[in-house]
């Protein structure tokens, strides 16, 4: 099983980090070069408990339907979300949010197995991990960019 652990350092409160990792929009935003549109389940505000969203979005070159699956929260500490999609038979992503004096951490981890046995633990080394943690690492930029400045009231204030 391979695995993806990313800390990332925001200067913001670790609540307003972690309804930037809920909102349904800002994952749209930080998805613009790769998402297409939703096809079932909640397309804004926020994810809860057992909401199931399914979308369209281009990876490697194709268009692939991913359903995400939220299997846990744990409010304002932990958010479990599992994604159903060929290619993977499991994908597990854990984020952890640990507020501190100056602001909070966002824990990544993500735990996954290819399909296709050895052929996929090869696609797995060549590029796969690459490319998810490349999308994990600009979608933290984008809850960065929006949780320390005021643009977090453009996503969160349309939801209360």
């Amino acid at each position: 099983m391979a695995k993806i652990h990313v800390t990332t350092f925001v200067n913001a409160p670790a609540k307003r980090v972690y309804d930037l990792s809920r909102s349904v929009n800002l994952f749209q935003i930080s998805s613009s070069a790769n998402f297409e549109k939703f096809i079932e389940g909640l397309s804004s505000g926020l994810v809860n408990e057992n909401d199931t969203i399914v979308y369209q979005a281009k990876h490697f070159s194709r268009s692939r339907n991913l359903t995400l699956k939220i299997i846990s929260l744990n409010i304002p500490h932990q958010i479990t979300i599992q994604l159903l999609m060929k290619g993977f038979t499991s994908f597990q992503h854990n984020l952890y949010f640990k507020a501190i004096k100056n602001g909070s951490f966002l824990i990544d981890i993500i735990e996954y197995e290819t399909s296709f046995g050895l052929i996929g633990k090869l696609l797995d080394k060549i590029f796969i991990k690459n490319h998810i943690n490349k999308l994990l690492l600009h979608r933290n930029e984008i809850i960065k960019q929006y949780a320390e400045t005021s643009k977090w009231t453009e996503i969160l204030t349309q939801i209360k």
